[in-house]
Parts: C-alpha cells; structure tokens; sequence
C-alpha cells in the first residue's frame, strides 16, 4: 500500500508510504525522489515535503504539511493517483493529522495553530 501522510498546517499533516517494488535499491528510491521534487517544488500550496524511506521495511513515501485539507486533496487528485499506481503497482492511501504544535529548531520557535 501506498500511504501519504499529508498535514495541513493550520489543522491536518499528511503522510504516505508504500510498498517498493522487490529487490529496488536505495539508489533507484532517491533517484525516483529526486525526478519528482521539482513537481513538488512547483506546486505553490505546499509548505514542505519530506521524502522517507526505510529500507528494512522495503517501503518509502512522504510527509507533506499544507495550508489546509483541500489544498493537499488538491496535490492528490485523480492524476497523480493513477501515476502512483503506475509507478508502483499499489493504490495510495492518504491519512490527514492535525498539527495543533509544530517545533522548528531551524527558526528557534514553537509554533501553535490558531484554534477554530
């Protein structure tokens, strides 16, 4: 399965994994991250992507934090689904998680989510 974890920085984060192909090394999984990264780095609604991978489990996928749920629904429409499928033979599976505190050690702050 392929899991996105996507997050919404005013409420949600989301994330993803998946299950890589048998015997695909860890070289042709950065490959394949590096290939898509300008996609993302395009794509003006998303804050940050994290690409994971862990390779005792055979699987990689990504965390990404968004300004809100429609945005990252947005980054993960019909298309880009049926590419993943495409590349990996898996249907993905998207999970959303509230972010209410994020720590940033690179800006030396706490941040908390305005509340509704």
């Amino acid at each position: 399965a392929y899991e996105i974890l996507t997050c919404d920085w005013s409420s949600d984060v989301c994330s993803s994994d998946l299950d890589l192909p048998k015997g695909m090394s860890r070289e042709e999984v950065v490959a394949g991250m590096r290939k898509v990264a300008p996609h993302w780095r395009a794509n003006k609604e998303l804050l940050r992507k994290n690409f994971l991978y862990d390779p005792a489990a055979g699987q990689a996928g990504g965390a990404y934090t968004w300004p809100s749920v429609e945005a990252a629904q947005r980054g993960h429409d019909a298309a880009w689904r049926a590419k993943i499928r495409e590349m990996y033979g898996a249907e993905p599976v998207i999970r959303y998680f509230e972010t209410p505190v994020l720590v940033d050690n690179v800006a030396n702050d706490t941040i908390e989510a305005a509340t509704a």
